[in-house]
């Protein structure tokens, strides 16, 4: 994390917004962009500017808590007034504070490199505020950034309206992108005299830099050529367009990292994910939440991966796999499931059309296919047969069946839970185990096998009598 030069820094961020354009029961800033919620990243990103102090203004309606990392702090904007209103709520925040970043919640995608920028350039100038801007060849209804002749703002103008601007100041480029870093005491000064006195009765943030320079203070702009600095979301379209460019920046980062992602297009890595160098994502691949992948491991094609921790040199094809952890040199796949409490162990396999859940493969242990291993132990180097099942559910509780090392589980084996094989031990096909095998035995189950003598001659006779009758 870069350390803050200069005074400490707090960051507010603005997130008490109605965000009803969302048309959606889910307040806007807790719509998840890339697996974490949109309100994360710009308390995310802050922290890792360095800002140790976050606060986070919200509605008294709307509780964001649960979705805040830790030592966040919540401030109530308890009438929705604009944003220097926000700021006013506030009040004791700011006060307390030598220096103080202003973020949108609903603009997610800025920077830790950007704030940084940002407030390396209001401590090198002295300023009372430094804005954050960017030079847009299409400014549309973004505020402009008025300059004066020696290059500091003298005003930001709204354009949102027709009689906003002028039309001179409707063709600067350079706009507002509504963070910046205030010097603490001059922000409180200000705040005081500011005025909602005007057709929405409302507190405009950007009044702040106005009421500054009419003090005559210093107001700087700082350039950020970053075009995700303006990206904000005030509808689903908005929030696909923020989607796509988080998801872009993720994938880049791990392929400079060192991971071959075959084809961005088609891959969805979240936010949370760590990924090892030389490790292969192939095509139609999502992986998700706090997921964790080592080195050398292939994942892919088609494969869903969710809060899962999968070792170095794992293969994960075509399978979906959530809460589970594979350790090093597991092979999974195609078309396994591996559901919440799956465990694999060195060089385990479950392979094709595979189902487990809540249980431990052991070291070198194979269930190579068409099984279903639920609240199961099995033992190093054990091998399943296809058509294996644990029975593991009676129809009001579960239970667990445990196979012991190097066991030999037959095809279409039934095993009866509670139930234990022992080290080493076989079963034969077909066999239904309600009783457990001594370690070395060979459990069978199978009766005796009868043919019925011209059945299939003597079943079309009756076919045929009865079509006759009719």
């Amino acid at each position: 994390m870069p350390a803050v030069n200069g005074p400490p820094v707090t960051a507010l961020i603005m997130a008490a917004g109605q965000g009803t354009r969302m048309r959606s029961s889910l307040p806007k800033v807790l719509h998840p962009v890339c697996g974490r919620p949109m309100i994360a990243w710009p308390v995310t990103a802050a922290r890792e500017a360095g800002v140790e102090r976050v606060a986070v203004i919200v509605s008294p309606e709307r509780n964001l808590s649960h979705a805040l990392p830790d030592e966040v702090e919540t401030v109530e904007q308890v009438e929705s007034n604009g944003t220097g209103g926000a700021i006013r709520a506030a009040i004791s925040i700011v006060r307390e504070s030598a220096r103080v970043l202003v973020l949108s919640g609903d603009v997610p995608l800025v920077s830790p490199e950007v704030i940084g920028g940002l407030i390396g350039a209001q401590e090198e100038s002295g300023a009372s505020a430094t804005v954050m801007t960017a030079v847009l060849e299409d400014p549309g209804t973004y505020g402009r950034i008025v300059r004066g002749a020696d290059g500091t703002v003298s005003k930001i103008v709204e354009a949102k309206a027709p009689g906003d601007a002028t039309d001179r100041e409707l063709a600067i480029k350079e706009v507002n992108s509504g963070t910046y870093v205030f010097d603490g005491p001059s922000l409180a000064t200000a705040l005081d005299d500011l005025s909602s006195d005007n057709a929405q009765g409302e507190y405009y943030l950007t009044d702040v830099i106005k009421i500054m320079r009419d003090r005559g203070e210093l107001v700087t702009a700082h350039i950020s050529d970053d075009p995700a600095i303006n990206l904000g979301v005030n509808n689903r379209a908005d929030l696909s367009v923020v989607e796509t460019e988080a998801r872009r920046r993720i994938l880049r980062r791990h392929m400079l990292d060192g991971v071959t992602i075959v084809d961005p297009a088609t891959t969805w890595i979240d936010a949370g994910v760590t990924i090892g160098k030389d490790t292969r994502i192939e095509p139609g691949t999502a992986i998700r939440g706090a997921s964790e992948i080592g080195e050398e491991a292939v994942i892919g094609p088609h494969s869903t991966v969710i809060d899962s921790g999968i070792g170095s040199g794992c293969e994960v094809i075509h399978s979906y796999l959530n809460l589970c952890e594979l350790a090093d040199g597991c092979r999974v796949g195609p078309f396994a499931y591996l559901r919440p409490g799956a465990k694999l162990e060195d060089g385990a396999k479950a392979g094709t059309f595979v189902e487990v859940k809540n249980s431990t493969l052991g070291r070198g242990a194979k269930v190579p296919h068409l099984s279903y291993v639920g609240d199961a132990e099995v033992g190093e180097g054990s091998n399943l047969g296809a058509g294996t099942i644990t029975a593991n559910y009676d129809g009001k509780d579960k239970h667990r069946t445990v196979i012991g090392p190097g066991s030999k589980i037959g095809v279409d084996t039934m095993l009866v839970a509670p139930v234990e094989v022992g080290e080493g031990a076989w079963t034969g096909a077909g066999a239904v185990i309600r009783q457990n095998v001594p370690p070395g035995a060979l459990a069978v189950s199978s009766g005796d096998q009868r043919n019925v003598d011209d059945y299939a001659e003597r079943r079309a006779a009756r076919e045929t009598e009865g079509e006759s009758s009719q």
